[in-house]
């Protein structure tokens, strides 16, 4: 049975972002994850991790201004500093909070910059953070998300994910898999995750269409979860979805894994 940890990002919106390690902890949740940590102080989520016996499992890189829709500054060559800064907070974070690997957003590909210049900076700066945190014992992860969700988004597929960590070159670099970003842009679930699963550090789950729980769309997630016990995977999956009708009423899935009733 795969290991799940709860998004704080997406679950439990309705309480203040504190009070979500408990309520994730309440409903069975050993491991946490969320976008950002960077607006609360680092000992403060220690404690919540701890008083609730959770682990963080993942969190992001900063990424720019989030609010004005920056999705990440990886492909800006004129923010290398700012990218190189952010390393290092997020390696003061993830150190704090016991986190043992950190995801990098590459961003939306500049306009009117050459495509071989704007490889360049992202290789240049995956290099730089894959090295630092290597040096601290934490994994560098990076997404590949939907063009549709996120238009102009530089890494949108598997084998680009690949190919660049092929040219960074580093044994420090993996590939965070989320299901609902390569099913709408790739499919082939089952065949990706067998082919590259030796790259894949994390995954990532919400259904298609709409980003809801597991069991609301097209996915045959009992299967793939089979699947991927079957592959061996070791890692986390992270919840990361948009609950249909609250997050405490739409855990049903995950209680249905344990009946032999096919899910619905």
């Amino acid at each position: 049975m795969p290991r799940f940890a709860a998004n704080l990002s997406m679950l439990f919106g309705e309480l203040n972002f504190m009070d979500r390690f408990k309520a994730a902890a309440d409903n069975g949740f050993a491991g946490v994850e969320y976008l950002f940590p960077y607006a609360y102080d680092k000992n403060e989520l220690a404690t919540q991790l701890h008083e609730n016996g959770l682990q963080q499992v993942l969190h992001n890189l900063p990424a720019g201004d989030w609010d004005a829709g920056e999705r990440g500054i990886a492909c800006l060559a004129e923010r290398k500093g700012e990218f190189q800064d952010g390393v290092g907070r997020a390696i003061e974070y993830a150190t704090a909070l016991g986190c043992p690997q950190v995801n990098c957003l590459i961003g939306k590909t500049p306009t009117g910059i050459d495509a071989d210049a704007v490889r360049a900076t992202v290789v240049e700066n995956l290099r730089f953070a894959a090295e630092k945190l290597k040096a601290t014992g934490i994994r560098l992860l990076i997404e590949p998300i939907n063009t549709f969700d996120i238009p102009g988004f530089h890494l949108s597929r598997t084998d680009q994910a690949r190919a660049l960590i092929d040219e960074v070159g580093s044994d420090n670099l993996f590939i965070q898999y989320d299901i609902y970003h390569a099913q709408r842009m790739e499919g082939e679930l089952a065949a990706t995750i067998r082919n590259n699963l030796s790259r894949i550090a994390h995954i990532q789950l919400a259904d298609n269409p709409g980003r809801n729980e597991p069991g609301t769309g097209e996915i045959n997630y009992r299967w793939l979860f089979d699947h991927i016990d079957m592959l061996g995977y070791e890692g986390w999956i992270g919840c990361e979805y948009k609950p249909l009708s609250g997050t405490t009423e739409g855990l049903g899935w995950i209680q249905a894994l344990h009946t032999t009733e096919p899910a619905l």
